[in-house]
C-alpha cells in the first residue's frame, strides 16, 4: 500500500547556532592562508585573511557613516569581488543586505529602493549596455548638488560607486573603506555580540510574473544552515574550487556557492561579472576548479560552444544543477563530457533560502539525473492536494510544501503576501507540482499556472520536454499552454535545434506519434533562437504563451471561459 507523501530530513549534524559573521570569523582564522577569493576579470585574489580584512574594514566604514542593527544596505552590481565583502561585511554589523536584480531599470530601482528603506546604496558604475550612474542621476536629479535623501527616497542617505570614478554626491568604495580608521576594531567586535542569528540577513525581491516583486527577508539562521548543509552534501573542502557564473544577487550565487564555501574553507572563483560561456570554460581550466555552479541553459551553452573541445576540464569533481527543472539528457552529458562524476542537482526557492532537496553524489545514476534528490536535512516536505491541502499517496501529483529552520521570515513589509504563502502550520507553499517516490525521491512535474489542462487531461509540460530531449536535433525545448475554444488548452512545443539542424513542424510531431499520449503531441511547433529569460536563467513562460497568442491569432480563444 502507497505511503502518503511525507518525509522529514532527520540529521545526525546539528544545525548551526551562529551568526553570518561568527562563522565568517572562525573560517578566516582556521584557513587565513589559503585562497579565499578570485576575480578574474578584476584581477584580484585574497586569501581568507585578505578576505577577512577587507570585510572588516567595509564593516567599520559602515559604522562611521552611522548605519544601525537592522538598517538596509543595498548592493546593485552584477558579480564581482566587492560584492562578496559586502555580504559578509553588512553581516558583521547586523545590516540587511537588500540585493538588487543587476538587470533592473528607473522603475524596478526606484521600487526597491523605496519599498526596502535602502539607507546606504553600493553600487558598480554599469554593467554591459546598462548605464547605472546614468540611471541614478534620472532617479535623484539633486546628486548634482551633492545631496541624496529626497523626498521620495527619505531613507537614503549615502551612494558608495565600485571603482575609481565617483560622480558628485557619491563616495568611492575605496573612500568607505578609509573611513575604518576611525573606528577602532572593539566597538565592530561590540555590535557584532549584538547581532542574533535570528536576525534577518538579507532582502531578496522575487521575479513574481504579476505586480510588483516581493521581498523575501531572510535571516542569519536561514542562509548560514542551507549553506552549509548544501556543502556538507557536495562533500566540500578547502581544497575546494568553485567556478561561480551564477549570479550574486541571487541565492544560487550567494547560498549555494558564496555560503557553501565559506563554511567549507573553499575558494570561491569568479569568471566574470555576467555569464560567458567559454570565459566559464577558460576559467575553469585556468583556476583548475574542482566544481561548476549553473543552470541548464548555462550548461547546455558550455556543451554547445564551438571551442568546449579546446579547454581542460578534467579537474572538475562536481557541481549543483539548479534554478529550472534539470533535463535528464544534459545531466548526462556534463556528467560523462564535462568530467562532473558528482554533479548534484538541488531544488528550492528564494523563500526557503533556497535549497529543499539536492541529490547525494552516491546517489544511483537514474536518480542523480532524473530526479531533484531526498529532502534536505532538518527539512519537511509533504505532496499536497492543491484544492483541499491534503497529503497525497506516494506517486500522485501535488503541490510540494515545505517546512524547516530555511522558510523565510516573511515578505518584507508585505503581511498580506506572507500569510498566502505561509500557512498557519508554517508551511511555505511552493506552487510547484510534484512526485514523491516510495523511496522519498522527489521529481518536480511542472508549476501549477503552467499545468496545461487540455479537454479535461492534466499534461505536465516537463514530461514533454524530457522526451523531446532525446531526438538527436533539439538542443533545448520549451513546452506550453496556449488558448484553444473547442479543448481549453492546445500543447505548443517551441524548439531550439541544435548548430546547423534543420527540421519540419510536421516532423518534431511525428517523432511523438506512438510514443506518448496523443493528446501530449503538440498541436503547434515553431522553432525560436533564443527563450525570453530572467537574469537568472529561468525561462519565462508566461511571455512565451502572450507572445504565441498573439503569433497564432488565439485572442478570441483565450477569451473563452471554460468549466
Amino acid at each position: 500500500m502507497p505511503s502518503p507523501s511525507y518525509v522529514h530530513g532527520a540529521s545526525d549534524q546539528p544545525l548551526l547556532g551562529q551568526t553570518i559573521g561568527e562563522l565568517f570569523d572562525k573560517t578566516v582564522l582556521r584557513f587565513g592562508d589559503r585562497e579565499a577569493l578570485v576575480d578574474r576579470t578584476k584581477n584580484v585574489r585574497l586569501t581568507y585573511r585578505a578576505l577577512g580584512d577587507q570585510a572588516a574594514a567595509l564593516a567599520r566604514g559602515l559604522l562611521e557613516l552611522g548605519v544601525a542593527s537592522g538598517e538596509r544596505v543595498g548592493i546593485w552590481s552584477p558579480n564581482r569581488w566587492e560584492w562578496v565583502v559586502t555580504q559578509f561585511g553588512t553581516a558583521k554589523i547586523g545590516a540587511i543586505l537588500v540585493n538588487i536584480n543587476p538587470a533592473y531599470r528607473l522603475r524596478e530601482l526606484s521600487y526597491a529602493l523605496q519599498q526596502s528603506g535602502i539607507r546606504t546604496l553600493i553600487m558598480a558604475p554599469a554593467f554591459g549596455r546598462s548605464d547605472y550612474l546614468a540611471m541614478l542621476r534620472d532617479l535623484l536629479p539633486s546628486l548634482a548638488e551633492c545631496h541624496v535623501q529626497t523626498p521620495d527616497f527619505p531613507d537614503l542617505k549615502e551612494v558608495v560607486v565600485l571603482g575609481d570614478d565617483a560622480p558628485e554626491g557619491t563616495m568611492r568604495w575605496q573612500n568607505l573603506l578609509a573611513l575604518a580608521d576611525r573606528v577602532p576594531d572593539l566597538e565592530l567586535q561590540a555590535r557584532q555580540r549584538e547581532v542574533q542569528f535570528d536576525d534577518p540577513v538579507n532582502i531578496q525581491y522575487t521575479s513574481g510574473t504579476t505586480g510588483m516583486p516581493k521581498g523575501a527577508t531572510l535571516s542569519h539562521h536561514n542562509l548560514l544552515n542551507n549553506g552549509y548543509f548544501i556543502g556538507e552534501l557536495m562533500h566540500f573542502s578547502e581544497r575546494d574550487r568553485l567556478c561561480i557564473p551564477v549570479p550574486f544577487y541571487h541565492t544560487f550565487g550567494m547560498v549555494l556557492a558564496n555560503l557553501a564555501c565559506v563554511t567549507h574553507g573553499a575558494t570561491m572563483v569568479i569568471p566574470g561579472e555576467g555569464f560567458d560561456a567559454e570565459q566559464v570554460l577558460a576559467t575553469v581550466e585556468a583556476e583548475r576548479c574542482t566544481a561548476l555552479h549553473g543552470v541548464p541553459t548555462m550548461f547546455i551553452a558550455e556543451l554547445q560552444h564551438p571551442a568546449f573541445g579546446n579547454y581542460d576540464l578534467s579537474s572538475l569533481r562536481t557541481g549543483l544543477m539548479a534554478g529550472s527543472p534539470c533535463p535528464v539528457e544534459v545531466m548526462r552529458q556534463v556528467q560523462s563530457r564535462m568530467h562532473m562524476a558528482e554533479v548534484e542537482i538541488a531544488y528550492g526557492m528564494t523563500e526557503t533560502s533556497p535549497v529543499s532537496t539536492q541529490t547525494r553524489s552516491d546517489d544511483p545514476l537514474d536518480l542523480r539525473v532524473s530526479t531533484v534528490g531526498k529532502v534536505h536535512p532538518h527539512v519537511e516536505i509533504k505532496i499536497v492536494d492543491p484544492a483541499t491541502g491534503a497529503v497525497v499517496q506516494r506517486g500522485e501529483p501535488g503541490e510540494l510544501v515545505t517546512r524547516s529552520y530555511a522558510v523565510m521570515l516573511g515578505y518584507w513589509n508585505n503581511p498580506a503576501a506572507t500569510s498566502q504563502a505561509i500557512d498557519g502550520a508554517r508551511w511555505m507553499h511552493t506552487g510547484d507540482l510534484a512526485v514523491m517516490r516510495e523511496d522519498g525521491y522527489v521529481n518536480i512535474v511542472g508549476r501549477i499556472k503552467d499545468m496545461i489542462i487540455r479537454g479535461g487531461e492534466n499534461i505536465y509540460p516537463r514530461e514533454i520536454e524530457e522526451f523531446y530531449y532525446t531526438h538527436p536535433k533539439v538542443a533545448d525545448i520549451q513546452v506550453i499552454g496556449v488558448p484553444d475554444s473547442k479543448y481549453g488548452e492546445q500543447v505548443m512545443a517551441c524548439i531550439r535545434l541544435k548548430n546547423g539542424q534543420a527540421a519540419t513542424e510536421e516532423e518534431m510531431r511525428e517523432f511523438a506519434r506512438g510514443q506518448i499520449a496523443h493528446y501530449k503531441v503538440p498541436h503547434y511547433v515553431t522553432f525560436v533562437e533564443a527563450f525570453p529569460m530572467t537574469v537568472t536563467g529561468k525561462v519565462q513562460k508566461y511571455l512565451m504563451r502572450e507572445m504565441a497568442v498573439k503569433e497564432l491569432g488565439l485572442e478570441g480563444a483565450a477569451g473563452t471561459t471554460t468549466a
